[in-house]
């Protein structure tokens, strides 16, 4: 069965986009005007390797077994499509337009699938230990998730890494590492048909016979997304310095026992909200992964920006340490330099 996926946001979610339309099923992204022109006429292209191959293949949404369009937020129609994808900055829902969408989207009582670094709220009201604490803080416009039920509410992991050139136009996408997305299920049988159906889809699509890597797995535990928090906090956010931005290998490689210290205690923190050892993924794992991650964070490039707001997974981590009854002087250390290059950002804007 073909399914219709409506995907909020065109850079990111152009990846899981595709994969979506090589395997059959139609998408549309949601973006600014221009870019929707862009896409409406021209298409997508995402740039990708195939295991054992040197250079990125082209694979360009015009011709894929599925079709790839794009809308702006005004126009979109959530009552039209069978599941919804959320792949913006968290801070862009905040948006009026976005907000109003969200609006809209929460009241099609549509399956959403996140893959946002920042868990959505009605996600995170699924965890037992989180359902009563307030974590408002951590969100720029906490308001936009009120109508959410969280029963139809999910996280997948954005573990592939993957960027908009910026010399390129709005409709390419440059991907880094091509590791899965790893989702959790939700709680209705019928809203993880789809699920498995994308996934087994995803999974039978090859080129000239080869595999094609980024596969979208589902899974039964909650709490297998939390494993991109430890990454986050160790790499990600530690880009972040009062200086220049580093790239994420030299924040993991520059002080690797401080980097496997936080790793395990964000393991820990998660492991108290409920996740399994086998949810998480090993230091040593991760550690090698970012030998190749040679760009600084997007969240360190935005506020080299200027950007006086990002997704703030760390204040997220410090929160729930807070109602956990925990913490680390390395997390307490990355959220005060954040806060302090934001609020250096917003000084000067």
């Amino acid at each position: 069965m073909a399914y219709k996926i409506l995907i909020l946001g065109a850079s990111y979610g152009s990846l899981l986009g595709t994969k979506m339309a090589m395997a059959g099923h139609d998408v549309d992204l949601v973006c600014r005007e221009a870019t929707a022109a862009l896409i409406n006429s021209e298409g997508t292209e995402v740039r990708i390797k195939l295991k054992g191959e040197e250079d990125h293949r082209s694979i360009f949404s015009k011709g894929l077994a599925g079709k790839v369009g794009a809308v702006t937020p005004e126009n979109a129609d959530p009552n039209a499509y069978d599941m919804i994808g959320l792949a913006m900055q968290e801070p862009q829902y905040s948006t009026p337009v976005l907000k109003e969408l969200m609006g809209r989207v929460a009241a099609s009582g549509k399956p959403c699938l996140s893959i946002m670094n920042m868990p959505p709220l009605p996600y995170l009201k699924r965890i037992p230990q989180l359902k009563d604490a307030d974590l408002t803080a951590a969100f720029a416009d906490p308001e936009v998730w009120d109508g959410f039920n969280p029963d139809l509410v999910t996280l997948c992991s954005p573990d592939p890494q993957a960027f908009r050139p910026p010399e390129e136009k709005a409709n390419v996408l440059h991907v880094g590492l091509p590791t899965n997305f790893k989702a959790a299920r939700f709680p209705d049988a019928r809203h993880n048909a789809i699920l498995d159906t994308l996934e087994a889809d995803i999974a039978g699509v090859t080129i000239e016979g080869k595999d094609v890597p980024v596969k979208l797995k589902a899974f039964d535990s909650l709490f297998v997304p939390l494993a991109k928090w430890s990454m986050l906090l160790t790499g990600n956010y530690r880009c972040i310095t009062e200086g220049a931005p580093r790239a994420i290998k030299d924040a993991v490689h520059s002080d690797p026992e401080m980097s496997a210290d936080v790793y395990a205690y964000v393991v820990k923190l998660a492991e108290s909200l409920g996740a399994d050892a086998a949810d998480m993924v090993p230091f040593e794992k991760y550690a090698n992964a970012a030998q190749n991650l040679l760009k600084p964070s997007s969240a360190a490039r935005a506020i080299a920006a200027g950007a006086t707001q990002i997704e703030r997974v760390d204040r997220l981590v410090q929160q729930i340490s807070k109602s956990a009854g925990m913490s680390h002087p390395e997390v307490e250390a990355t959220v005060a330099t954040v806060d302090k290059q934001l609020e250096r950002n917003r000084a000067k804007g």
